[in-house]
């Protein structure tokens, strides 16, 4: 229900959201090397979830990912589809994936847990790391703060974390830690960071 809600949300900003942050332009430099250096140059699929417009799917795939983005809203989807036509673009959610276990290369969620409250995280990382085979990357980004709390974004309420404890979910989800990348706000934008890991039991 929860991630009904979310897809309400974006679903009727959709328009707006492609346009302020709809091409990897958009994206901060340090970002996009970041994704790239940790999900290009390894074998098999990498799924992209909560693509939005497709613009990070599409960057990897300029770098030679077999890259798929996923989203629950069907505007971003159709977006990526006419924006990007040689992609590969469907609907889905974070919480199920429909895949075989272990038959993912690796995940990028960009952004794409800030609006699950604490505890439904464990699970979507579970989920995640089912269908993640082993010595797989996962990379996400998320906001930074220094204590897990709740604010007031533009579509619908978000999650800040401290990385540390961040990481110590990924730890108990069977991920470590391999880099981190911080951010610190600058007036118009919140403190920012990513984290890549990589898949390390069963």
């Amino acid at each position: 229900m929860h991630l009904e809600r979310v897809r309400q949300a974006y679903a009727s900003v959709a328009d707006l959201y492609i346009e302020l942050f709809g091409t990897s332009q958009k994206v901060h430099a340090d970002d996009l090397a970041f994704i790239g250096r940790h999900l290009a140059g390894r074998p098999g699929t990498v799924l992209d979830l909560g693509c939005g417009p497709g613009h990070i799917t599409d960057y990897l795939r300029s770098l030679g990912v077999d890259a798929t983005g996923i989203d629950m809203v069907p505007e971003f989807i159709a977006h990526a589809h006419a924006a990007h036509p040689s992609g590969s673009y469907q609907l889905g959610s974070i919480d199920s994936l429909g895949v075989a276990d272990h038959s993912i290369a690796g995940i990028l969620a960009w952004y794409s847990l800030i609006h699950l409250s604490p505890q439904d995280v464990d699970g979507v990382l579970a989920e995640f790391r089912r269908v993640i085979a082993p010595a797989g990357t996962l990379v996400l980004g998320l906001f930074d703060g220094d204590e897990v709390a709740a604010f007031d974004h533009k579509v619908m309420t978000a999650y800040r974390w401290p990385f540390d404890e961040f990481s110590e979910r990924l730890t108990r989800a069977g991920f470590t830690e391999v880099e981190r990348l911080r951010r610190p706000g600058d007036g118009t934008r919140r403190p920012h960071g990513a984290i890549a890991a990589i898949a390390t039991r069963g």
